[in-house]
C-alpha cells in the first residue's frame, strides 16, 4: 500500500489535532494490534498498513516533530531531517517498544545487558459495596512473556546464540542522513537483532527469534477497602517480561467504581437521601436506612424541616491502610402526600385549622430565609 503521498498522521491514528499523548499512545496501540504483520501474516498489504501507522505515531508521540509538522507539514520533516524512521519498525520487537516502552526496542545508546519487561496498566471496575468492603477481583491484560519453548534465548533447540554481525552486539546503528543543514547522525535499532546485540543461529518457529511473545494473563486481585475511583494498585513484577537475566515490568491495576443509585461517595463520607412523610418528619419517627453493609436506625427528630441533614459518625468509606472511617450524611426529604382517604382530608382539615402562622425567626428576614434555602437546594 505504497503512497506517493504521505497522509496526514492525525487521520492515520484517528485522532483529533488537539489529542493529548495519551490518546495518541491508544490509538496507536488499538491499531497496531489489529494491523501488525504478525498478527495478518497471510496479508500482503499488512507491512505497508502497519508501516503507515507506525510513522503517523512517530510523528506525533515526539513533541518536536510533532510541532514541526503542524507548522511546516511532511516537506518541513524532511527539510530539519526529521522524518520518520521505520525501516526496522515492522517486526513485533519494535511494536512492543513503541507499545510498551523502551524495554521492548527502539532507540538510544548502547546496551549493557538484558532489558527488563516494561509496564502493563488494566482497569477493574468495582461496586461501591466492594469499595466498601475490599474485594478480590480477576483482571485479564495483554502481556508480553518470555517464549515457553527457548525459554527467551529466541533460538532453536540445538541452536547457538552469537554476536549480531551488523552492530557488533550495540544493538544499535548510527544512521547519517543529509538534509540541506548539512549531515545529521541519528541512532536508531539495529534492524537485523532489533536491539538485542545477539541473533540466534536457528530463529526458535514459536516466538520467531524473538524469545518473547504475546500472550493474555488473568490475575485475582486483592482490591483493598476504602478504594476510590482512579487510584492504582501496583504489583511488582507482575507486567511484560524481559529478556533472560531481566526483571519484569509492574502491573498497574487503575480501580473505576461505578455509581451508586442511593448513595454518594464524597472523599471518605458518604452521602444518602430518605424520605419522610411530613407527619413523621413533625412529630419525629425511627426509621432503618439500608445501608452499604448493613442496616442502620435513624432517628428523625421532632420538628425536622426539609434539606435537614442527620450525621451519622464513622458510617462513611473506610480508609485505605486503616484508620477511622469517614461519616455517613443523611438528608431528609419531607414528602407531603398527594392522595388521601376522605378521612385523612378531614384529619388534615382539622390540622390546618388549628394552626397558625409560623412566626418568622427573629433573627433572620423572609428574604434570608429564602437565600438560605435557595443556596441549600
Amino acid at each position: 500500500m505504497s503512497q506517493t503521498v504521505p497522509r496526514d498522521p492525525y487521520e492515520v491514528l484517528g485522532v483529533a489535532r488537539d489529542a493529548d499523548e495519551g490518546q495518541i499512545k491508544k490509538a496507536f496501540r488499538r491499531l497496531a494490534r489489529t494491523l501488525h504483520p504478525d498478527v495478518n501474516p497471510d496479508d500482503p498489504e499488512a507491512q505497508d498498513r502497519f508501516r503507515e501507522v507506525a510513522e503517523a505515531y512517530e510523528i506525533l508521540s515526539d513533541d518536536e516533530r510533532r510541532a514541526t509538522y503542524d507548522r511546516y507539514g511532511h516537506d518541513g520533516l524532511r527539510q530539519r531531517g526529521m522524518g520518520p524512521d521505520v525501516e526496522g519498525f515492522g517486526n513485533l520487537s519494535d511494536l512492543f517498544g513503541a507499545v510498551f516502552g523502551q524495554a521492548f526496542g527502539g532507540g538510544g545508546g548502547g546496551r549493557s545487558g538484558p532489558r527488563g519487561g516494561g509496564d502493563v496498566a488494566v482497569e477493574a471496575t468495582l461496586t461501591l459495596e466492594e469499595a466498601l468492603t475490599g474485594a478480590r477481583i480477576d483482571v485479564e491484560f495483554e502481556a508480553i512473556a518470555s517464549c515457553e519453548t527457548c525459554t527467551g534465548t529466541g533460538a532453536a533447540e540445538g541452536s547457538r546464540v552469537t554476536t549480531c554481525s551488523r552492530c557488533g552486539g550495540h544493538g544499535v546503528l548510527d544512521q547519517i542522513n543529509r538534509t540541506p543543514f548539512g549531515e545529521m547522525v541519528r541512532r536508531v535499532t539495529c534492524d537485523v537483532c532489533q536491539g538485542r546485540g545477539r541473533t540466534p543461529e536457528k530463529p526458535c518457529p514459536d516466538c520467531r527469534g524473538r524469545g518473547l511473545k504475546p500472550t493474555r494473563r488473568t490475575l485475582t486481585v486483592d482490591v483493598p477497602a476504602g478504594i476510590a475511583d482512579g487510584q492504582r494498585i501496583r504489583l511488582t513484577g507482575r507486567g511484560h517480561d524481559g529478556e533472560p537475566g531481566a526483571p519484569a515490568g509492574d502491573l498497574y491495576v487503575v480501580t473505576t467504581v461505578r455509581p451508586h443509585e442511593r448513595f454518594v461517595r464524597d472523599g471518605d463520607d458518604l452521602v444518602t437521601v430518605v424520605p419522610v412523610q411530613a407527619p413523621h418528619a413533625a412529630l419525629g419517627h425511627e426509621l432503618t436506612l439500608d445501608a452499604l453493609d448493613e442496616p442502620l436506625p435513624v432517628e428523625i427528630p421532632a420538628g425536622t424541616q426539609p434539606g435537614h441533614t442527620i450525621l451519622l459518625r464513622g458510617r462513611g468509606m473506610p480508609r485505605v491502610g486503616g484508620g477511622r472511617r469517614g461519616d455517613l450524611h443523611v438528608v431528609v426529604d419531607v414528602v407531603v402526600p398527594k392522595r388521601l382517604t376522605d378521612r385523612q382530608r378531614e384529619l388534615m382539615e382539622e390540622l390546618a385549622a388549628s394552626l397558625v402562622d409560623a412566626p418568622q425567626d427573629e433573627d433572620e428576614s423572609l428574604v434570608g430565609r429564602l437565600r438560605r434555602l435557595w443556596r441549600k437546594h
